[in-house]
């Protein structure tokens, strides 16, 4: 039976379980995405999901968790196992569940033998009570060629995510439920779980059933340490939930924190320039305007940042992609960075630049030895580069008489050294970095002001105190208060 997608079942309350399949999730194989998915998705069209399942390719076992799902929550969604080879064996276990026989489908053979499936014959075998529902492919305005699948109130999605977010995009009117609406707050917390628990049981017990509270700290952010989420049917019980935690939580402690500010960059960025032009204001303007001059000398395949995850380089990085978001909104090319690898890094400025890769969508060119050798290695491998952005400050060592356009000296290989930031300060950089909550390095936070390698880089010992318990501590680098110290970091 074929079907176009139609409204859920009325009801205030829909609920759905989700049952990932697959070997490959189970061993660690694949890391799965798709649970995220769809428990976004479908928390966004009113459907609370009550449980998610991953189990094994076995027939049995897949059928025995779909029987138990299917009598227990509106909708059941299914995620893998389908498809042509001796592994995908979905459609039989959903056969067995319902006691179904496994037929050959007259209008997926048609489909299959019209898309030129050789091969794919195994998929047009499904449960004898199956229905197909062909959705519109968000992508292309048109039906989808191939249907989902379902069994009752069991909707059996294809594992590969593309596919997946596309059938659910596509379908969504199966699963809508407009009788309730979903309503989210985030607060961000600069306090310690512990210190604020008491805080969120008082007003989980004064709310109760009405609002949801969730507490998950965040030991890698640089703004706060924990996320609270309020969730309700009910958007007046979400307002003064928040007006409680608000007047309860300790006094400052609450971040106007922008979890999107990578994405949000061109507006926030070039907002700064607008604002009364104070000297920030200007500085932020005048390296615009040099990364702008750089964009319409060079195509970004011959760009590039210098980028070793310090704090003037990741300033540098959020201008020049703030300038390509504004001046090149359609480029398609991820932007570069050089990366030298140092002997000895360390660990948490890896993790940071891999971090940095994922947030910005970057491709790393990566290099060793020297700033000479890195140069005449990224020239071999890379030709088509010719300019490297740098996050040089005048107070840097060799500095002093750079011009924002350096060539190279001679004979080091032949690139433009582009320096939007040469005339900022160690505080611009803060005042840049920490109004925009733009992610750093976490050992930033951790005392140290100048970062190297772990051979040559120690905590500063300018930011050290005395903690109230009378132990050793450091403050975060952007609490310097005289810049002349900012290498006291480097042995």
């Amino acid at each position: 039976m074929a079907s176009r997608a139609s409204e859920s079942p009325p009801g205030r309350s829909v609920t759905a379980g989700i049952i990932i399949v697959g070997d490959e999730i189970l061993k660690g194989h694949t890391q799965d995405t798709n649970t995220y998915f769809l428990c976004r998705m479908l928390r966004s069209l009113g459907v609370q999901v009550c449980r998610v399942s991953v189990v094994p390719d076995e027939v049995a076992t897949i059928a025995a968790e779909v029987n138990s799902f299917s009598s227990q929550f509106t909708h059941v969604l299914t995620a893998g196992g389908i498809g042509p080879t001796h592994d995908d064996v979905t459609f039989e276990a959903v056969a067995q569940a319902f006691g179904d026989e496994l037929k050959p489908h007259p209008e997926l053979e048609a489909t299959i033998k019209a898309l030129g499936g050789e091969g794919r014959e195994k998929m047009s075998l499904v449960p004898s009570s199956a229905r197909l529902h062909y959705g519109t492919d968000p992508h292309t305005g048109r039906p989808f060629k191939f249907p989902l699948v379902s069994v009752q109130n069991v909707y059996l999605f294809p594992g590969i995510p593309e596919l997946l977010r596309r059938a659910l995009e596509g379908l969504k009117g199966l699963f809508q439920n407009t009788a309730v609406q979903f309503h989210l707050r985030e607060l961000y917390v600069a306090a310690n779980e512990a210190s604020i628990a008491p805080v969120l049981a008082e007003a989980q017990a004064r709310f109760g059933r009405r609002l949801g509270l969730g507490s998950y700290p965040d030991w890698s952010s640089n703004y706060y340490q924990v996320k609270v989420t309020l969730d309700s049917e009910e958007e007046e019980s979400l307002e003064e939930g928040l007006a409680y935690l608000t007047a309860h939580l300790p006094q400052g402690s609450l971040v106007p924190y922008v979890p999107k500010a990578v994405e949000q960059a061109s507006e926030a960025v070039y907002r700064l320039t607008e604002s009364g032009r104070s000297p920030l204001g200007q500085k932020v303007a005048d390296a615009l305007q040099i990364i702008e001059t750089a964009l319409a000398r060079y195509s970004l395949t011959q760009l590039c940042v210098g980028f070793n995850g310090g704090k003037d380089c990741t300033a540098l990085l959020h201008l020049f992609h703030a300038a390509v978001q504004r001046k090149c909104p359609d480029a398609q090319e991820p932007l570069q960075i050089l990366y030298i690898r140092s002997i000895s890094p360390f660990p948490e400025l890896e993790q940071f630049l891999q971090d940095t890769i994922k947030r910005y969508n970057l491709q790393v060119l990566e290099a060793q030895g020297d700033m000479k050798q890195a140069l005449g290695e990224l020239h071999a491998r890379h030709p088509q580069l010719e300019a490297v952005l740098m996050g040089t400050r005048r107070t840097d060592p060799y500095s002093c008489s750079l011009r924002p356009f350096s060539p190279t000296d001679p004979g080091w290989p032949s690139f433009m050294r582009i320096n939007p930031l040469l005339d900022w300060t160690y505080r611009d950089i803060w005042d840049f970095l920490r109004p925009l909550f733009v992610p750093y390095c976490i050992l930033y936070d951790r005392g140290y002001t100048s970062l190297g390698s772990r051979e040559n880089t120690v905590r500063n010992p300018a930011l050290k105190y005395l903690s109230p318990g009378g132990h050793p501590a450091y403050r975060p680098a952007y609490q310097l208060e005289n810049e002349d110290e900012e290498r006291n970091s480097r042995t």
